[in-house]
């Protein structure tokens, strides 16, 4: 089911509709600053099993996931004074930061390392709709791997015709987030994306 939400202003009441799915333990498709993703609640492990499904991943793949703020990333990783100078700078923003994880966050989310990558897209949509759950949001593109990522939500539920709904607001980017681990206490950049890596290297 496709739902138009408007990018800049997006309308509570079909924000609060996509939480409801999410918190009944639905898989959605969403917009975020870079490629369209397709996520579930964190909280929620048979979601999670159903999303790797969806996209075929292997059961052990780690996934990324949203967070509405700055704020609310302490809670699921670990952010020394360092790590914080880096993610204030650099967030909101088309970054996936590799951080340890905390005790908040479920196995399943995590690598056998205990490390997480979190998100806080700079996007309206993306931000109320993970302040409206109430938790992070699971993310993962929306491809399938090796392929280039779907931009038209039209096309997406045609992919992934069991996706509980898909939020339409506008055509999706065809670059990913760079991904930046600071796990170690060092800056390593794993893949170069959407966001510059001048200022991390």
């Amino acid at each position: 089911m496709l739902l138009s939400v408007h990018r800049d202003h997006p309308e509570p009441r079909k924000i609060a509709r996509a939480a409801e799915v999410l918190g009944n333990g639905g898989l959605i498709a969403y917009p975020t600053d870079t490629v369209y993703g397709l996520g579930c609640d964190l909280m929620n492990k048979q979601a999670i099993e159903e999303l790797h499904m969806l996209k075929a991943m292997a059961k052990g793949k780690p996934l990324s996931f949203i967070c509405p703020d700055l704020s609310d990333i302490a809670r699921y990783a670990v952010v020394d004074n360092a790590t914080y100078r880096v993610l204030r700078h650099h967030l909101p923003g088309p970054y996936t930061f590799v951080l340890q994880a905390t005790r908040e966050v479920p196995k399943i989310a995590m690598t056998r390392q205990k490390t997480v990558g979190i998100r806080v897209p700079d996007h309206p949509v993306t931000q109320a709709l993970v302040r409206a759950l109430g938790r992070p949001l699971i993310n993962t593109t929306a491809s399938r791997d090796g392929e280039e990522p779907l931009i038209d939500p039209w096309e997406i539920q045609e992919r992934y015709p069991t996706l509980d709904l898909v939020i339409d607001c506008e055509t999706g980017g065809l670059e990913p987030t760079t991904i930046v681990d600071l796990s170690t206490g060092e800056v390593r950049v794993l893949r170069e994306g959407a966001g510059p890596i001048d200022e991390l290297v």
